[in-house]
Order: C-alpha cells, then structure tokens, then sequence
C-alpha cells in the first residue's frame, strides 16, 4: 500500500522532477508534487511524495529528514490528511445586519 510523505524546507528553484529523482534512491515514487502559490505561481516551498509502500516510505524518511538538499534542510514525515475547508471558497460570514465577522461591510446592502 502507498504512503504519501510530506516535504518541507524545498528550495523555491526545486522542480517536480528532481523531487522525484531524490525520493527515488529511497524506492518507487508512485507521485511527487511540489505546492505553488496560486497568485504568483512560485513554489511554496513544500510538497508531498507518494512511495509505493510503507517501507520504501520510512526508508525515505530515515534518509531525507534532516538532510540538506539544493541549499536547504529538509522536513521529511508522514503526511496528515487534509483537513475539511469551509464550503463555498469564501471564508466570510455574512451576518443579518450585512457586515462580517471581521468588521467589514456588505457593499451589496449599501
């Protein structure tokens, strides 16, 4: 069974394809991504590996964690499942009065 891993403390200039060439000395690398920035398209500096079993995942984490790679120290660990968002893609919460949790105001009830 596959085990994603989470990679953090990638250089902004590490590209997907040399993620999957470091994490594959460990085992198969079933997937490997690194996480952009949506507004700028830059990395944010973390991603995640998915290797093709529990041991070749613990093998990688025994070998990266700690490890310095393109100029920087890696964090290499398990990864948590993702957390359920808010529906709706706004995190905003309308109250009756037409203002926001935050203070802000509803230009639509002006």
């Amino acid at each position: 069974m596959s085990k994603k891993l989470y990679v953090g403390g990638l250089s902004y200039q590490t590209n997907q394809q040399a993620l999957n060439d470091l994490f594959s000395q460990a085992g198969v690398v079933t997937s490997a991504a690194i996480i952009m920035d949506k507004m700028t398209g830059r990395s944010k500096g973390f991603g995640f590996v998915e290797m093709s079993s529990d041991e070749e995942a613990g093998q990688a984490i025994s070998m990266f964690n700690g490890q310095e790679f393109e100029g920087r120290k890696l964090t290499v660990n398990e990864a948590r499942p993702q957390e359920a968002r808010p529906e709706g893609g706004n995190n905003r919460r309308w109250n009756d009065r037409g203002s926001n949790d935050r203070g802000g105001h509803d230009r639509r009830s002006w």
